[in-house]
């Protein structure tokens, strides 16, 4: 009886249902839809993208200011966020963006249930192996991101909406490189 209830509500929908809950996710098309419309009014409101690893960078600067603020003011990257005191680094709309990010997520998902905690991983690899490949992941991801000057929503999203050359080279070559990565990486969700 359930398995039908939760069949009936997914059934007209683009929607795959959750294989732990039952429930549906949302359609893609109403999510990138809602995403476009907070891209829009970003660029409306403040006159910027979206973008979360400069909110990320911020974070760490001002944490490692906490703990070595000499060396922090001394570098050329980091320098500049702490000239008038460190205050500053943190009133930065991304930070806020990336806080109200996980304070919504959590919301959300604590009001679909599904909040549960576990380790997202396929049948030939450890939940000790797959928190090392996703931190050695972000660790990488979020030094590229820097040297790219930004991250997916920042360059793909963001970037791309003002149909920046860069950012359309860089969202093909995005696609194009998860695309052969997952080639590589599939066995391990088979």
């Amino acid at each position: 009886m359930v398995e039908d209830n939760a069949m009936k509500k997914t059934e007209n929908t683009d929607a795959k249902p959750d294989a732990a809950t039952g429930t549906p996710y949302w359609s893609p098309y109403v999510a990138g839809l809602g995403l476009g419309l907070t891209l829009l009014a970003s660029y409306w409101l403040l006159g910027a993208g979206l973008g979360a690893s400069s909110a990320l960078a911020r974070l760490s600067a001002w944490g490692e200011h906490a703990v070595v603020p000499r060396h922090v003011e001394a570098t050329a990257y980091f320098g500049e966020w702490f000239r008038n005191g460190s205050a500053h680094v943190l009133r930065y709309y991304l930070v806020f963006m990336v806080a109200g990010t996980l304070i919504g997520g959590f919301l959300s998902a604590l009001g679909s249930g599904r909040i549960r905690p576990s380790v997202e991983r396929g049948p030939r690899i450890s939940a000790r192996g797959r928190l090392l490949f996703a931190l050695a992941g972000g660790v990488l991801v979020g030094f590229a991101s820097r040297l790219s000057r930004g991250c997916t929503s920042g360059q793909a999203l963001s970037g791309t909406a003002l149909l920046l050359s860069g950012s359309v080279v860089f969202l093909i070559s995005l696609f194009v490189a998860a695309y052969v990565a997952g080639i590589f990486v599939r066995r391990e969700w088979l």
